[in-house]
Protein backbone atom coordinates (compact mmCIF):
# COMPACT_ATOMS: atom_id res chain seq x y z
CA UNK A 1 0.00 0.00 0.00
CA UNK A 2 1.20 3.49 -0.91
CA UNK A 3 0.26 6.07 0.87
CA UNK A 4 -0.14 10.13 -0.81
CA UNK A 5 -0.86 13.43 -0.30
CA UNK A 6 -1.82 16.01 -2.04
CA UNK A 7 -1.10 19.86 -1.29
CA UNK A 8 -3.64 21.11 -3.48
CA UNK A 9 -3.58 24.50 -4.84
CA UNK A 10 -5.35 25.73 -8.37
CA UNK A 11 -2.41 25.92 -10.88
CA UNK A 12 0.20 23.57 -9.57
CA UNK A 13 -0.01 21.29 -6.56
CA UNK A 14 2.73 19.46 -4.76
CA UNK A 15 2.35 15.19 -4.31
CA UNK A 16 4.66 13.10 -1.57
CA UNK A 17 4.44 9.46 -1.60
CA UNK A 18 5.25 7.05 1.33
CA UNK A 19 5.43 3.31 1.15
CA UNK A 20 4.42 1.09 4.47
CA UNK A 21 7.18 1.63 6.22
CA UNK A 22 7.29 5.41 5.52
CA UNK A 23 9.80 5.96 3.47
CA UNK A 24 9.66 8.91 1.01
CA UNK A 25 9.41 7.37 -2.27
CA UNK A 26 8.62 10.56 -4.55
CA UNK A 27 8.24 14.00 -3.66
CA UNK A 28 7.55 16.61 -6.64
CA UNK A 29 5.33 19.01 -7.69
CA UNK A 30 3.23 19.12 -10.82
CA UNK A 31 0.56 20.98 -12.67
CA UNK A 32 -2.80 20.73 -11.55
CA UNK A 33 -4.68 19.41 -13.85
CA UNK A 34 -5.97 15.32 -13.73
CA UNK A 35 -3.50 13.86 -16.67
CA UNK A 36 -0.31 15.42 -14.51
CA UNK A 37 -1.88 14.16 -11.21
CA UNK A 38 -2.34 10.60 -12.64
CA UNK A 39 1.13 10.88 -14.41
CA UNK A 40 2.51 11.42 -11.38
CA UNK A 41 0.67 8.53 -9.59
CA UNK A 42 1.71 6.02 -12.59
CA UNK A 43 5.34 6.71 -11.89
CA UNK A 44 5.22 5.09 -8.47
CA UNK A 45 3.73 1.37 -9.40
CA UNK A 46 0.66 -0.02 -10.46
CA UNK A 47 0.75 -1.04 -6.45
CA UNK A 48 -2.60 -0.20 -4.18
CA UNK A 49 -2.60 3.94 -2.89
CA UNK A 50 -5.05 5.95 -0.74
CA UNK A 51 -4.72 9.58 -1.17
CA UNK A 52 -5.00 12.24 1.43
CA UNK A 53 -5.83 16.34 0.78
CA UNK A 54 -6.96 19.22 2.86
CA UNK A 55 -10.19 20.91 2.22
CA UNK A 56 -9.22 23.91 0.22
CA UNK A 57 -10.98 25.99 -2.26
CA UNK A 58 -12.36 23.94 -5.30
CA UNK A 59 -11.57 20.47 -3.60
CA UNK A 60 -14.77 18.90 -5.28
CA UNK A 61 -13.06 18.08 -9.10
CA UNK A 62 -10.40 16.42 -7.13
CA UNK A 63 -12.23 14.28 -4.97
CA UNK A 64 -14.47 13.62 -8.03
CA UNK A 65 -11.49 12.57 -10.27
CA UNK A 66 -10.41 10.11 -7.39
CA UNK A 67 -13.92 8.15 -6.72
CA UNK A 68 -13.97 7.88 -10.59
CA UNK A 69 -10.91 5.94 -10.57
CA UNK A 70 -11.48 3.80 -7.65
CA UNK A 71 -9.19 5.68 -5.67
CA UNK A 72 -9.97 6.00 -1.73
CA UNK A 73 -9.52 9.54 -0.85
CA UNK A 74 -9.56 10.92 2.16
CA UNK A 75 -10.17 15.12 3.09
CA UNK A 76 -8.19 16.34 6.29
CA UNK A 77 -9.92 18.80 7.75
CA UNK A 78 -7.29 22.35 7.39
CA UNK A 79 -8.04 23.71 11.25
CA UNK A 80 -6.67 19.87 13.12
CA UNK A 81 -3.96 18.97 9.83
CA UNK A 82 -2.67 22.42 10.74
CA UNK A 83 -2.15 22.03 14.72
CA UNK A 84 -1.13 18.70 14.24
CA UNK A 85 1.88 19.72 11.98
CA UNK A 86 2.93 23.02 13.00
CA UNK A 87 6.77 23.71 12.61
CA UNK A 88 9.26 25.38 12.01
CA UNK A 89 9.73 24.57 8.51
CA UNK A 90 6.17 24.88 6.43
CA UNK A 91 6.27 24.60 2.74
CA UNK A 92 4.45 22.68 0.00
CA UNK A 93 6.53 19.66 0.52
CA UNK A 94 6.43 19.36 4.37
CA UNK A 95 2.58 19.95 4.02
CA UNK A 96 2.30 16.83 1.49
CA UNK A 97 4.29 14.37 3.12
CA UNK A 98 2.52 15.33 6.42
CA UNK A 99 -0.60 14.45 4.98
CA UNK A 100 0.87 10.92 3.56
CA UNK A 101 2.55 10.25 6.96
CA UNK A 102 -0.96 11.16 8.88
CA UNK A 103 -2.71 8.99 6.52
CA UNK A 104 -0.46 6.05 7.28
CA UNK A 105 -0.53 6.29 10.62
CA UNK A 106 -4.27 6.48 10.26
CA UNK A 107 -4.12 9.87 12.81
CA UNK A 108 -5.47 12.25 9.91
CA UNK A 109 -8.44 13.99 11.11
CA UNK A 110 -11.00 13.89 8.31
CA UNK A 111 -13.52 16.07 7.09
CA UNK A 112 -16.68 14.70 5.36
CA UNK A 113 -15.97 14.96 1.33
CA UNK A 114 -19.86 16.25 0.41
CA UNK A 115 -20.99 13.95 -2.64
CA UNK A 116 -21.85 16.10 -5.69
CA UNK A 117 -25.38 16.27 -5.56
CA UNK A 118 -24.92 17.66 -1.91
CA UNK A 119 -22.43 20.23 -3.13
CA UNK A 120 -24.93 21.59 -6.46
CA UNK A 121 -27.92 21.95 -3.89
CA UNK A 122 -25.14 24.24 -1.44
CA UNK A 123 -24.03 26.15 -4.29
CA UNK A 124 -27.55 27.29 -5.51
CA UNK A 125 -28.30 28.24 -1.79
CA UNK A 126 -25.48 30.36 -1.21
CA UNK A 127 -25.70 31.93 -4.41
CA UNK A 128 -29.81 32.58 -3.70
CA UNK A 129 -28.45 33.99 -0.38
CA UNK A 130 -25.38 35.70 -2.12
CA UNK A 131 -27.53 37.58 -4.48
CA UNK A 132 -29.91 39.14 -1.33
CA UNK A 133 -26.96 40.39 -0.28
CA UNK A 134 -25.93 42.58 -2.86
CA UNK A 135 -29.52 43.46 -3.40
CA UNK A 136 -29.12 44.33 -0.16
CA UNK A 137 -25.91 46.57 -0.36
CA UNK A 138 -27.86 48.25 -3.35
CA UNK A 139 -30.89 49.19 -1.53
CA UNK A 140 -28.41 50.90 1.61
CA UNK A 141 -26.98 52.57 -1.65
CA UNK A 142 -30.09 54.49 -2.44
CA UNK A 143 -30.83 54.89 0.85
CA UNK A 144 -27.49 56.77 1.43
CA UNK A 145 -28.03 58.87 -1.44
CA UNK A 146 -31.78 60.25 0.24
CA UNK A 147 -29.77 60.71 3.37
CA UNK A 148 -26.50 62.63 1.81
CA UNK A 149 -29.44 64.87 0.41
CA UNK A 150 -32.21 64.81 3.64
CA UNK A 151 -34.74 63.28 1.57
CA UNK A 152 -36.48 60.92 4.57
CA UNK A 153 -39.02 58.33 2.17
CA UNK A 154 -42.98 58.53 2.84
CA UNK A 155 -43.10 54.92 1.87
CA UNK A 156 -42.33 52.25 3.72
CA UNK A 157 -41.77 50.00 1.13
CA UNK A 158 -39.25 52.29 -0.94
CA UNK A 159 -38.67 49.60 -3.96
CA UNK A 160 -42.81 49.20 -3.90
CA UNK A 161 -45.08 50.78 -7.05
CA UNK A 162 -45.19 53.70 -4.94
CA UNK A 163 -41.78 54.28 -2.93
CA UNK A 164 -40.52 53.85 -6.57
CA UNK A 165 -43.01 56.94 -8.02
CA UNK A 166 -41.66 59.00 -5.12
CA UNK A 167 -37.80 58.22 -6.06
CA UNK A 168 -38.90 59.41 -9.96
CA UNK A 169 -40.33 62.52 -8.69
CA UNK A 170 -37.73 63.87 -6.26
CA UNK A 171 -35.62 66.83 -7.29
CA UNK A 172 -32.78 65.30 -7.47
CA UNK A 173 -29.07 66.31 -8.67
CA UNK A 174 -28.59 64.66 -12.17
CA UNK A 175 -25.40 62.26 -10.85
CA UNK A 176 -27.05 61.14 -7.60
CA UNK A 177 -30.55 61.24 -10.12
CA UNK A 178 -28.73 58.73 -11.92
CA UNK A 179 -27.06 56.70 -9.04
CA UNK A 180 -30.09 55.84 -8.03
CA UNK A 181 -31.62 54.52 -11.68
CA UNK A 182 -28.77 52.42 -11.82
CA UNK A 183 -29.49 51.05 -8.78
CA UNK A 184 -33.09 50.52 -9.92
CA UNK A 185 -31.66 48.72 -12.30
CA UNK A 186 -29.54 46.54 -10.75
CA UNK A 187 -32.13 45.46 -7.84
CA UNK A 188 -34.53 44.24 -10.65
CA UNK A 189 -32.04 42.14 -12.69
CA UNK A 190 -31.09 40.59 -9.44
CA UNK A 191 -34.91 40.15 -8.38
CA UNK A 192 -35.57 37.68 -11.66
CA UNK A 193 -32.27 36.07 -10.60
CA UNK A 194 -33.78 35.29 -7.17
CA UNK A 195 -36.77 34.11 -8.29
CA UNK A 196 -35.19 32.07 -10.63
CA UNK A 197 -33.37 30.41 -8.07
CA UNK A 198 -36.30 30.14 -5.93
CA UNK A 199 -38.21 28.01 -8.67
CA UNK A 200 -35.64 25.69 -8.99
CA UNK A 201 -35.62 25.35 -5.11
CA UNK A 202 -39.50 24.68 -5.06
CA UNK A 203 -38.45 22.05 -8.28
CA UNK A 204 -36.02 20.54 -6.25
CA UNK A 205 -37.04 20.50 -2.62
CA UNK A 206 -40.63 21.01 -2.31
CA UNK A 207 -41.08 17.33 -2.21
CA UNK A 208 -38.65 16.51 0.20
CA UNK A 209 -40.01 14.73 3.77
CA UNK A 210 -36.99 16.36 5.65
CA UNK A 211 -38.00 19.92 4.59
CA UNK A 212 -41.51 18.67 5.35
CA UNK A 213 -40.63 18.23 9.05
CA UNK A 214 -38.54 21.49 9.68
CA UNK A 215 -41.01 23.82 8.33
CA UNK A 216 -43.41 23.45 11.60
CA UNK A 217 -40.84 24.78 13.63
CA UNK A 218 -40.92 28.79 14.52
CA UNK A 219 -39.07 31.23 12.66
CA UNK A 220 -38.44 28.01 9.73
CA UNK A 221 -39.90 28.74 6.28
CA UNK A 222 -38.92 27.49 3.22
CA UNK A 223 -35.70 28.94 2.30
CA UNK A 224 -34.30 28.46 5.26
CA UNK A 225 -35.71 24.95 5.57
CA UNK A 226 -33.58 24.18 2.52
CA UNK A 227 -30.71 26.03 3.66
CA UNK A 228 -30.80 23.63 6.86
CA UNK A 229 -31.18 20.60 4.53
CA UNK A 230 -28.06 21.30 1.58
CA UNK A 231 -25.76 22.57 4.71
CA UNK A 232 -26.51 19.52 6.94
CA UNK A 233 -28.27 17.36 4.58
CA UNK A 234 -27.22 13.45 6.49
CA UNK A 235 -28.30 14.13 10.01
CA UNK A 236 -26.96 11.07 10.55
CA UNK A 237 -23.25 12.19 10.95
CA UNK A 238 -24.48 13.85 13.72
CA UNK A 239 -25.05 12.37 17.00
CA UNK A 240 -26.30 14.20 19.29
CA UNK A 241 -27.48 17.79 18.83
CA UNK A 242 -24.67 19.52 20.47
CA UNK A 243 -22.21 18.15 17.61
CA UNK A 244 -24.29 19.90 14.96
CA UNK A 245 -24.53 22.74 17.01
CA UNK A 246 -20.73 22.91 17.46
CA UNK A 247 -20.11 22.20 13.57
CA UNK A 248 -22.59 25.13 12.61
CA UNK A 249 -20.02 27.36 14.91
CA UNK A 250 -22.67 27.60 17.81
CA UNK A 251 -21.11 26.61 20.50
CA UNK A 252 -18.60 28.44 22.85
CA UNK A 253 -15.03 27.92 22.85
CA UNK A 254 -13.31 26.50 25.81
CA UNK A 255 -10.02 26.39 27.90
CA UNK A 256 -9.86 23.94 30.46
CA UNK A 257 -7.04 23.13 33.03
CA UNK A 258 -7.89 21.17 36.39
CA UNK A 259 -10.83 22.55 38.14
CA UNK A 260 -10.46 26.00 36.40
CA UNK A 261 -12.68 26.21 33.34
CA UNK A 262 -13.35 29.03 30.60
CA UNK A 263 -15.59 29.27 27.80
CA UNK A 264 -15.45 32.19 25.53
CA UNK A 265 -17.34 33.36 22.78
CA UNK A 266 -18.98 31.36 20.00
CA UNK A 267 -16.15 29.18 17.88
CA UNK A 268 -17.35 30.72 14.64
CA UNK A 269 -15.86 27.54 12.99
CA UNK A 270 -17.57 24.72 10.49
CA UNK A 271 -20.86 26.10 8.32
CA UNK A 272 -21.00 30.07 8.43
CA UNK A 273 -24.06 29.98 5.99
CA UNK A 274 -25.64 27.42 8.50
CA UNK A 275 -24.83 29.56 11.75
CA UNK A 276 -26.14 32.60 9.78
CA UNK A 277 -29.52 31.31 8.32
CA UNK A 278 -30.16 29.79 11.96
CA UNK A 279 -29.51 33.25 13.52
CA UNK A 280 -31.68 34.91 11.36
CA UNK A 281 -34.69 32.44 11.91
CA UNK A 282 -34.08 32.93 15.74
CA UNK A 283 -34.97 36.29 14.63
CA UNK A 284 -38.07 35.38 13.51
CA UNK A 285 -39.15 32.56 15.60
CA UNK A 286 -39.50 35.72 18.83
CA UNK A 287 -43.36 35.41 17.30
CA UNK A 288 -43.69 32.27 19.10
CA UNK A 289 -44.65 33.29 22.67
CA UNK A 290 -42.87 30.46 24.52
CA UNK A 291 -39.59 31.09 22.59
CA UNK A 292 -39.55 34.64 23.39
CA UNK A 293 -39.93 34.38 26.76
CA UNK A 294 -36.50 32.54 26.60
CA UNK A 295 -35.25 34.92 24.84
CA UNK A 296 -36.23 37.89 27.62
CA UNK A 297 -34.77 35.92 30.16
CA UNK A 298 -31.62 35.52 28.60
CA UNK A 299 -31.60 39.08 27.32
CA UNK A 300 -32.29 40.64 30.60
CA UNK A 301 -29.23 38.58 32.09
CA UNK A 302 -26.55 38.36 29.55
CA UNK A 303 -27.49 40.68 26.89
CA UNK A 304 -29.44 40.58 23.53
CA UNK A 305 -26.33 39.59 21.29
CA UNK A 306 -26.33 36.56 23.37
CA UNK A 307 -29.89 35.64 23.41
CA UNK A 308 -29.31 35.83 19.69
CA UNK A 309 -27.27 32.83 19.52
CA UNK A 310 -28.80 31.13 21.78
CA UNK A 311 -32.21 31.57 20.07
CA UNK A 312 -30.55 30.37 16.62
CA UNK A 313 -29.17 27.25 18.86
CA UNK A 314 -32.29 26.38 20.12
CA UNK A 315 -33.51 26.04 16.65
CA UNK A 316 -30.96 24.02 15.11
CA UNK A 317 -31.41 21.73 18.35
CA UNK A 318 -34.84 21.38 17.21
CA UNK A 319 -34.00 20.70 13.59
CA UNK A 320 -31.62 18.05 14.70
CA UNK A 321 -34.51 15.83 15.85
CA UNK A 322 -36.56 17.32 12.86
CA UNK A 323 -34.22 15.69 10.64
CA UNK A 324 -33.38 12.64 12.48
CA UNK A 325 -37.17 11.66 12.95
CA UNK A 326 -39.72 10.81 10.44
CA UNK A 327 -42.32 12.64 12.88
CA UNK A 328 -40.37 15.61 13.18
CA UNK A 329 -38.83 16.77 16.49
CA UNK A 330 -41.88 15.94 19.26
CA UNK A 331 -42.45 20.39 20.71
CA UNK A 332 -43.22 20.89 16.75
CA UNK A 333 -44.30 17.74 14.94
CA UNK A 334 -45.38 17.44 11.41
CA UNK A 335 -49.69 18.16 10.89
CA UNK A 336 -50.96 14.68 9.97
Amino acid sequence: MLYVGVDLHRKRSQVAVLDQAGELILSRGTATTADDLFRLFGEVGAEPMEVAFEATFGWGWFADLLADAGIPAHMAHPLATKAISSGRVKNDAVDAKTLAHLLRTNLLPEAWMAPLEVREARRLVRMRASLVRVRTRLKNQIHAVLAEHGVLPEKTDLFGPGGRRQLAALPLPEISQNRIDSNLRLIDAIASEVEAADRELVARFAADPRVRRLLPIPGVGFTTAVTIVAEVWDVSRFTTPDQLCSWAGLTPTERSSADHTRRGHISKQGSRWLRWVMVEAGCHSLRNAKLRRRYTEIAERRGRKIARVAAARWLLTLSFYALRDQGGCRAYPVAK
